[in-house]
């Protein structure tokens, strides 16, 4: 498992990652991020919803009503212009920080380890 501190700081842009497939509430955005990390890393539904609620309050996604469920309407979201935007550079800076932290922990060879 991969520790939450570790990926906090990745957390919004998985998510929108995942909304950028396409539309989805919270639970099956939950699931995705299970699924896609191979079950190593696993968010708790009140940090998915509070993540969730600070990229809406940005900006970044919207929210709708969707179908009833047992009685229960869903809450879906979805990525808007911005957001998109910002995964981009959110891209754009994992690329840079995955180099400087590879120059340290792997002296620049992506093979192994160097202890």
């Amino acid at each position: 498992m991969i520790s939450s501190d570790t990926m906090r700081g990745y957390n919004e842009s998985m998510i929108l990652s995942i909304l950028k497939d396409g539309d989805n509430y919270g639970y099956m955005i939950s699931r995705e991020i299970e699924l896609r990390s191979k079950e190593k890393y696993v968010v708790k539904e009140a940090t998915l919803y509070k993540i969730l609620l600070r990229l809406e309050e940005r900006c970044l996604i919207t929210s709708y009503k969707g179908k009833v469920t047992h009685g229960k309407e869903r809450t879906y979201f979805k990525i808007n212009h911005e957001g998109i935007t910002y995964l981009k550079e959110k891209c754009d800076e994992w690329l840079v920080t995955k180099n400087v932290i590879d120059a340290f922990l792997l002296g620049g060879d992506t093979n192994g380890l160097h202890y």
